[in-house]
C-alpha cells in the first residue's frame, strides 16, 4: 500500500511521528498545526439543543481543544490504538481510568511495585473514601495474579517496567489473565514509549503515558494520555475528561506535539547509551548494585529480551554506590553533566537519590534498595562517553 499522510495506517512509526495528527492551517496555509489559544469556539446557528458537556466537538477548551485533538490522533497512531484522550498530567490520565471503570465495591489488582501516586490512591484514598478494594500483587508471579482475582475484579493495572525497581511485567500474560476473568488490563508504559514497545499490540485494553517524559522529551511541558479502543476512550472522555477538569492546555499539547516528532530518533540514542552506561556501572567495584533490564544479572532479563524483541531495554536504571546516604549524596554532588532532578525521559540525563525508607510498597523492593537506597538514573541524549567520564570522575572524587 502506498504511504499517504492522509491515511495514518499506511505510515511507519518514524513517519507517523512527523505527520501524525498534523493539520495544515486552512487560514494561513501554515504547514504545521498552529497553536490555537482560544478557550471558546464558534457555535452553530442554533445551539439550543447542544450538549454543553460533550467532548465530541470544539465548543469549550475545558472539554476539548484543537491542539489536543491533533495530539490525540498522533498518539493513538503511534501506539497502535484506535483513539486517545489527553490530560494535563500523567497522574490525571491514570486517575481517569480508575474514575471511569471502578465503582464502590469494585476490585482492582495493582502491581506491588508501582508509581507512588498510584500506590497512595489504592493504599489509602480510593479504598477509604469510595470503598474500592485493591490488592497489591507481584506481577512477576503469574499464579499469584490468578489467585488474587475476585468475582468483582474489574481491572488489572501494572507498568511495563516498574518505577523505580525496573521490574519487567509480562504484558501479554497479564492481559490474558485479565481477559479470562472479564477484567480490563491497563498498562502504564511511560518507561517504554513507542516505537520501543506498543502494549496495545500485546493485547492491553488501555495504555497510559506521562507525556511529560519521553514523548515530549525536552523537560518543558506536562501532559498525560490514555490510548485504547474507540469504545473505551469514548467512555473516558464522557465520564472523566470534562468533569474532572484535567484537560491538557493548548500550549502544552502544542509543545508535546512538537517534541514527539523526534521521539523515534531520540529513543535510539537513549536506548543505546543506557546499555553502555549500565555495563560501565556494573563493571565498577565501587557500585553496590545496578538494576537494568538489559543486564544479564537482571531478574527479568530473559523476559525483557523476549518481550522487547531486541529493540532495547529502556533508558532507566537504578543503582547505588557502596556506602551510606551521605556517600550517595556526595557522589551526586560531584557530577558535572548529569543533573540532580526529578522526572525522566528528558534530553539531559537526570539522577535523583531516594533514601532507604519511606516510600509506598518499599517492603517489596529488592534487598539492595532497602540497604543502600537507590539512585534513579534517566539516561539522556549526551555523548555516552561524556556521561561515563562524568560518573567515573565523580566516583574518584567520592572515594579518594
Amino acid at each position: 500500500m502506498r504511504p499517504d499522510k492522509k491515511n495514518l495506517a499506511t505510515l511507519s512509526v518514524a513517519t507517523l511521528a512527523v505527520h501524525g495528527g498534523n493539520i495544515i492551517d486552512a487560514t494561513t496555509g501554515a504547514v504545521r498545526t498552529p497553536l490555537v489559544m482560544a478557550n471558546s469556539y464558534l457555535l452553530p446557528d442554533d445551539p439550543s439543543t447542544m450538549d454543553w458537556s460533550s467532548p465530541d466537538g470544539l465548543v469549550y477548551t475545558r472539554n476539548q481543544g484543537h491542539n489536543q485533538v491533533c495530539l490525540e490522533k498522533k498518539l493513538a497512531a503511534l501506539e497502535g490504538g484506535e483513539a486517545a484522550v489527553a490530560f494535563a498530567t500523567g497522574v490525571a490520565a491514570l486517575h481517569s481510568i480508575f474514575f471511569t471503570f471502578l465503582k464502590s465495591g469494585g476490585h482492582i489488582l495493582v502491581s506491588d511495585v508501582t508509581y507512588e501516586a498510584v500506590w497512595r490512591l489504592f493504599a489509602e484514598l480510593l479504598p477509604e473514601r469510595y470503598g474500592i478494594e485493591a490488592s497489591f500483587v507481584d506481577m512477576g508471579d503469574l499464579e499469584a495474579v490468578r489467585q488474587a482475582i475476585r468475582p468483582n475484579t474489574k481491572l488489572i493495572h501494572t507498568e511495563t517496567i516498574a518505577n523505580p525497581t525496573t521490574k519487567v511485567a509480562d504484558v501479554a500474560a497479564i492481559v490474558e489473565i485479565a481477559h479470562a476473568h472479564g477484567a480490563l488490563a491497563s498498562i502504564d508504559a511511560t518507561f517504554t514509549p513507542p516505537p520501543f514497545f506498543q502494549a496495545i499490540k500485546h493485547g492491553a485494553d488501555l495504555v497510559v503515558h506521562s507525556l511529560t517524559k519521553y514523548i515530549n522529551g525536552h523537560g518543558d511541558s506536562m501532559g498525560g494520555v490514555v490510548i485504547g479502543s474507540t469504545e473505551l476512550i469514548t467512555k473516558i472522555k464522557h465520564e472523566a475528561l470534562v468533569d474532572l477538569g484535567a484537560i491538557i492546555s493548548p500550549f502544552n499539547a502544542w509543545m508535546i506535539m512538537r517534541g514527539s516528532v523526534t521521539l523515534p530518533l531520540r529513543l535510539k540514542q537513549h536506548l543505546s547509551s543506557a546499555e553502555k552506561l549500565a555495563a560501565f556501572l556494573a563493571s565498577d567495584e565501587r557500585i553496590a548494585y545496578v538494576y537494568y533490564p538489559g543486564l544479564p544479572s537482571h531478574p527479568q532479563y530473559e523476559l525483557a529480551r523476549r518481550q522487547f524483541a531486541g529493540r532495547g531495554y529502556g533508558a532507566m536504571m537504578a543503582f547505588a554506590v557502596k556506602g551510606d546516604p551521605d556517600t550517595q549524596n556526595r557522589f551526586v554532588s560531584n557530577l558535572r553533566i548529569i543533573t540532580s532532578a526529578v522526572s525522566l525521559g528528558h534530553d539531559e540525563s537526570l539522577i535523583v537519590h531516594v533514601g532507604a525508607e519511606g516510600r509506598g510498597g518499599f517492603d517489596k523492593y529488592p534487598e539492595e534498595f532497602r540497604t543502600y537506597g537507590h539512585l534513579r538514573f534517566s539516561v539522556g541524549l549526551e555523548d555516552p562517553e561524556d556521561l561515563i567520564k562524568d560518573i567515573s570522575i565523580a566516583l574518584d572524587e567520592t572515594f579518594n
